[in-house]
């Protein structure tokens, strides 16, 4: 058993450079590869989702400069639409008042007219009264013969 002991000893007394080289090799990849490629990693990961979350704010961003135009547009929709009924009311207010002035003066041509007529007719109708009787006059002389004609003026 000493033997074996000893022989384990002088294993294990040869296995520790061994052993501090492998430790060694271990910090080194930590130091060297791991610490860096992880630094690396994280960074790109960092990006990448720095990058994503950038998307996400320039599609949010998007999405309010999309509903502001729809706003703006339905306002300017609006207010086209209220200009144009304005504007049509005033068309038809003004074409209604035009209708009126017309029907007025309409009204007031008749008016003369009519009165214009009435005094003709009354003038006609004096013109006739004067001269019924000389037509009655002359009419009888056409129609009767002269002997009576000159009878009926003597009565």
């Amino acid at each position: 058993m000493d033997q074996t002991l000893n022989d384990l000893g002088g294993l294990l007394l040869g296995s520790v450079p061994t052993i501090l080289l492998f430790l060694l090799i271990v910090i080194l990849y930590r130091v060297l590869v791991y610490g860096p490629l992880t630094r690396v990693l994280n960074e790109r990961r960092e990006r990448t989702e720095g990058a994503v979350e950038h998307a996400n704010q320039a599609i949010a961003a998007a999405e309010a400069k999309a509903q502001e135009y729809e706003a703006k547009v339905r306002a300017a929709r609006a207010e086209i639409f209220h200009a144009r009924e304005a504007r049509l009311s005033k068309w038809n207010r003004e074409r209604e008042r035009a209708l009126a002035d017309a029907q007025q003066a309409a009204q007031k041509k008749i008016a003369e007219a009519k009165k214009a007529l009435d005094m003709e007719s009354a003038n006609a109708r004096r013109a006739l009264e004067s001269s019924a009787d000389e037509l009655a006059r002359e009419i009888l002389k056409v129609v009767l013969p002269p002997d009576l004609v000159a009878s009926g003026s003597s009565r």
